[in-house]
């Protein structure tokens, strides 16, 4: 199965006491009979549990940190409930808000998306449904679906709409901006607009057409490397996985869910070129060890770039809903091994990835359907992609969606920004932006000082297709 990134419903009406637009237009400002302070407002929202936390004042942010009842089944509001984690960044009532959905764990320091320091706009971060600790308890795996997720979206948006007057943009990197376009498609109306940063769609549990993009990215003697070193790995079982299992045992680490350490390195062979190319970029080319190197060599570069720990329990643990995830409607890559197939003893071995006692069928009609409405009905729609980055195989089609963009920042990988373009797109996406919005950007040396005393956004978590 894969081991890659990972992204409904009827959404109640306002909760009680919230106000609002029930059409989720957005039109009309804030409401004037909620409270003007956003700590005394957010305290009166029913379910809404609030906590200031300290921030550099001379960000001219507050910072809250937040969860919100959420119904486990949108269709039963009145059944099994949870608690979903948040964190807010409030600059001004009339400022527009960015909704950023992780598609994965919260965030629980303060940083500002790209977004957010552009439009000078207050920041809603959401932690997905079903990631610790934002889980129902008891836990129907059968409800983690995107639509119940752009339901938790959808109720959110109203809960706080009736404070904030500016526009709304929702936004995401990598699952996170896949979260973001399938809630803009079950709830159109949310949000202005939607801004989706490395963000791929995936048709089928393994979707092999990811595999040609190993052919064309780099160079032809990047590539051949590349094989070399895959093979000359595999070449060395025996040496390896000793090396995998001592790896596991210093750093507490173990590989049961991946058919033992012999499975857990074979996957992280097979792996490395998407692991390569999605974090790293060209430069890394030349530090890939011959065939001749030691294995001393040859394990010291697959300990820098593999990611190793991944492949344990601990981390596929904390990942597990991305992994039913993609199972159930997402589904993931494939990669090309036909030039170490003759090595590969494990890879039939099927790994452990699901909850306790939970089975699942890949729904195709899920992404399909997304697809569809991006294509026929999608409109004010900004998709980013890196041209290195292995993701970008499975980039959106744009179809005939209204005033929408897709832009590819050359040689850039799975941290792509607006600021990466080139110079015609970025302006091209910034003219897009302030349209959408209403607000007139700064120049680029302010967007990028705006927020300077906050952390950067952290990376999108380092996801990749796994068999």
């Amino acid at each position: 199965m894969a081991r890659l990134f990972a992204p409904l419903f009827l959404g109640l009406l306002l909760v009680a006491g919230c106000g609002g637009d029930d059409d989720g237009d957005g039109s009309g400002g804030p409401d004037a009979s909620v409270p003007d302070d956003i700590l005394e407002f957010l305290q009166g929202i029913p379910g809404m549990t609030v906590s200031e936390e300290a921030i550099d004042p001379g960000s001219g942010y507050r910072f809250f940190h937040l969860t919100y009842e959420q119904p486990a089944d949108h269709d039963q509001p009145d059944g099994v409930t949870f608690q979903q984690r948040m964190t807010l960044l409030h600059i001004d009532r009339e400022a527009p808000v960015v909704l950023h959905t992780s598609g994965y764990y919260s965030y629980d320091q303060p940083f500002a998306a790209e977004l957010t320091n552009l439009l000078g706009a207050n920041q809603l971060h959401v932690e997905q449904r079903f990631f610790e600790p934002s889980r129902p308890d008891p836990a129907d795996w059968s409800l983690l679906r995107i639509a119940q997720a752009a339901a938790d979206h959808h109720r959110i948006v109203l809960a706080m709409r009736p404070y904030y007057g500016g526009s709304w943009v929702a936004t995401g990197a990598s699952k996170g901006g896949m979260t973001s376009v399938y809630h803009r498609r079950f709830y159109p109306d949310d949000v202005d607009a939607t801004v989706a940063y490395v963000a791929p769609i995936s048709h089928g549990a393994p979707d092999d057409s990811y595999q040609p993009f190993f052919d064309t990215v780099g160079t032809e003697s990047c590539r051949s490397a590349l094989r070399d070193y895959q093979h000359e790995l595999l070449s060395r079982r025996a040496n390896m996985v000793a090396r995998m299992e001592s790896f596991g045992a210093d750093n507490g680490i173990t590989f049961d869910r991946s058919d033992g350490a012999a499975g857990a390195f074979e996957d992280s062979v097979v792996e490395f070129p998407w692991g390569f190319w999605q974090y790293g970029d060209a430069a890394y080319c030349e530090a890939i060890p011959p065939t001749s190197a030691t294995s001393d060599e040859l394990w010291a570069f697959h300990v820098e770039l593999g990611d190793l720990e991944y492949y344990g329990d601990q981390e596929i643990e904390n990942y597990i809903p991305y992994f039913y995830q993609a199972e159930a409607e997402l589904g993931y890559p494939s990669m090309p091994t036909a030039h170490i197939d003759d090595l590969l003893e494990t890879q039939d071995v099927e790994r452990d990835y699901m909850p306790p006692d939970v089975t699942v069928t890949f729904e195709p009609d899920a992404m399909d359907d997304i697809q569809s409405w991006v294509s026929s009905e999608g409109e004010r729609l900004l998709f980013i992609y890196g041209g290195n980055d292995p993701w970008s195989a499975g980039a959106f089609e744009l179809g005939s969606a209204s005033d929408s963009f897709l832009f590819t920042a050359p040689g850039l990988n799975h941290g792509a920004s607006i600021a990466d373009l080139t110079a015609d797109d970025q302006a091209t996406a910034l003219d897009a932006i302030e349209r959408w919005t209403g607000v007139a950007l700064a120049s680029s040396s302010r967007r990028r000082a705006s927020l300077a005393l906050l952390p950067p956004e952290p990376p999108p978590p380092r996801v990749r297709p796994r068999r």
